[in-house]
C-alpha cells in the first residue's frame, strides 16, 4: 500500500486555532508534521489523526489540508479503542474485492450484472480462470461487490505488470511524460497519489507499480498504444504505461485534467455514466492540489 498521506482539497491558509464548536481546515506549511500541528493546538497526535481518519504515523503533504477539531469533536471521534482503530484505517481501494472460497467468475458476474469476460479483462486473467480465495480483484465501479467491505487480500493473481522493487523520481516521470505529450506535473501528481513513486506497491484492488496500472489496462496499452514491448518489471515502463493511458484520457476529455484524473481512478465510461463518486472527487482534488508541487 502507498504511504498514508493527508491529501484533502486545499481550501485556504487559515489560522491554527480551532473554535469551540467546529473543526477548522489547516493548510500544511513547510516543516510541519502531524505531531507539530497537534501540539500547536493542544491535541495528542493520536486524537488529531483519529479525527482525520489517519494513522498517527501518517505523513502530511505540503499544501494539503487537515481538519483541526474542537476538543468535543476530537473526544467524540476517539470514543472506544475500536472506534479509533476504524477511524485510523485507510478506506478500502475503490472497486476492491477479495475472493472468498467458492467464488467463481460466473457467480460474481451474476451478482454484479457484468459479463464474466469483462471482469476477467480488467483483472488480466483468463475468462475461464479458477479464482483463488484471498486474491484481490478489481470489480466494475458501481457494482454492489465493489462497495462491499471484504477481507484484506492475502495474495494477488499471477499476471502483469510485476510490482518489482524500485523507485522513480519526479524528473524520471517528467521525462516520460514529455516524450509522450502529457503534462509532466499531472503525471507526477497522479504517480505520487497512487504509489508515492514506489514500483513495489500492489493495491487492494490489484493495481500495480508506480502508476498503479491494472493488469487489464497494461494489456490494453501494450496492444493499442505502446510502440515497443514494455518491460513488466521496469518502473520506468510502468510509468510509460500509465502515462500513455493518461494521454489517451486527456485526448478523450479535451485536455480536461480533472476529468482525465477522474477517468484514471474511476474509469471514464463510469464517470460519464454515473458521475464522479465521492471517493473520485477526493482523488481528483488531491491530484490537482499536488500538481503545484511538480510545477503545474
Amino acid at each position: 500500500m502507498p504511504p498514508l498521506r493527508v491529501v484533502l482539497p486545499v481550501l485556504a491558509a487559515l489560522t491554527l486555532a480551532a473554535p469551540a464548536s467546529a473543526a477548522v481546515p489547516h493548510v500544511v506549511r513547510p516543516g510541519e508534521s502531524l505531531w507539530s500541528i497537534a501540539a500547536a493546538n493542544n491535541f495528542t497526535t493520536r486524537a488529531l489523526a483519529a479525527y482525520n481518519g489517519l494513522s498517527p504515523e501518517a505523513n502530511v503533504v505540503l499544501g494539503s489540508t487537515i481538519q483541526v477539531p474542537s476538543v468535543a469533536e476530537a473526544a467524540a471521534r476517539l470514543g472506544p479503542a475500536s472506534s479509533v482503530a476504524a477511524a485510523a484505517a485507510p478506506p478500502p481501494a475503490l472497486g476492491a474485492y477479495t475472493v472468498r472460497a467458492g467464488d467463481t467468475l460466473s457467480g460474481l458476474a451474476a451478482q454484479t450484472g457484468v459479463a464474466p469476460g469483462a471482469i476477467a479483462a480488467v483483472n488480466g486473467i483468463a475468462s475461464d480462470a479458477e479464482l483463488i480465495a484471498g486474491t484481490a480483484l478489481k470489480m466494475p465501479v458501481g457494482s454492489a461487490l465493489a462497495q462491499e467491505r471484504s477481507p484484506d487480500p492475502t495474495r494477488a493473481p499471477t499476471t502483469l505488470p510485476n510490482a518489482a522493487p524500485g523507485r522513480v523520481s519526479a524528473a524520471d516521470i517528467a521525462a516520460v511524460a514529455t516524450r509522450n505529450g502529457v503534462p509532466a506535473s499531472l503525471a507526477s501528481a497522479i504517480a505520487w497519489q497512487e504509489s508515492g513513486f514506489n514500483n513495489g506497491v500492489v493495491s487492494a484492488a490489484n493495481a500495480r507499480g508506480v502508476m498503479q496500472v491494472m493488469p487489464g489496462t497494461w494489456n490494453w496499452v501494450q496492444q493499442n498504444l505502446a510502440k515497443r514491448q514494455l518491460d513488466p518489471s521496469s518502473p520506468i515502463d510502468n510509468v510509460g504505461a500509465g502515462v500513455l493511458y493518461l494521454g489517451r484520457l486527456l485526448g478523450e476529455t479535451g485536455g480536461d485534467h480533472a476529468l482525465a484524473a477522474a477517468g484514471y481512478y474511476q474509469g471514464l465510461a463510469s464517470v460519464r455514466r454515473i458521475g464522479m463518486l465521492p471517493e473520485t472527487r477526493r482523488y481528483v482534488a488531491n491530484v490537482l492540489a499536488l500538481k503545484a508541487r511538480y510545477g503545474g
